[in-house]
């Protein structure tokens, strides 16, 4: 008998461990976040950036945030950052702050946009679901 519990509790674990790398890869396969082609600077210095993503599952807040560059690479400008609902259908996202005139001008820029989740018992820690980046043409709004 105890051969048989042995066997048979083996036997479910392993089936686990198969089975556990592919639901999570299912999971972080779906999840996803864009960035649109253009993005937007208005008069006053308001800049606006926006895209798609969708996620499946969450075990805290999760938020879009987005960060752009033009010029030196070495300084991003992070632009605002908006609540995300993880239920596994595309939602779109826009981020605007309103910075100094002239942090950013019409042409090309260069765009990041993050998912990311914030769990952990205690201090909540930070997990990327998804991140995307690229290039955009920026015009005025």
């Amino acid at each position: 008998m105890f051969v048989r519990q042995t066997v048979g509790t083996a036997a479910a674990a392993a089936l686990l461990l198969l089975l556990a790398p592919s639901a999570v890869a299912r999971s972080a396969a779906f999840d996803e976040v864009t960035v649109d082609p253009t993005a937007t600077v208005a008069a006053d210095g308001t800049i606006t950036l926006s895209g798609t993503y969708r996620c499946a599952t969450s075990a805290g807040p999760v938020f879009v945030s987005s960060s752009v560059s033009q010029g030196d690479a070495r300084v991003r400008h992070g632009i605002g950052g908006t609540s995300a609902v993880c239920d596994g259908a595309e939602h779109r996202w826009t981020n605007s702050e309103k910075r100094e005139a002239g942090t950013l001008v019409p042409g090309t820029a260069h765009v990041e946009a993050t998912l990311l989740e914030l769990a952990g018992t205690g201090l909540p820690l930070p997990t990327i679901h998804a991140s995307s980046e690229r290039d955009v043409t920026v015009g005025r709004s």
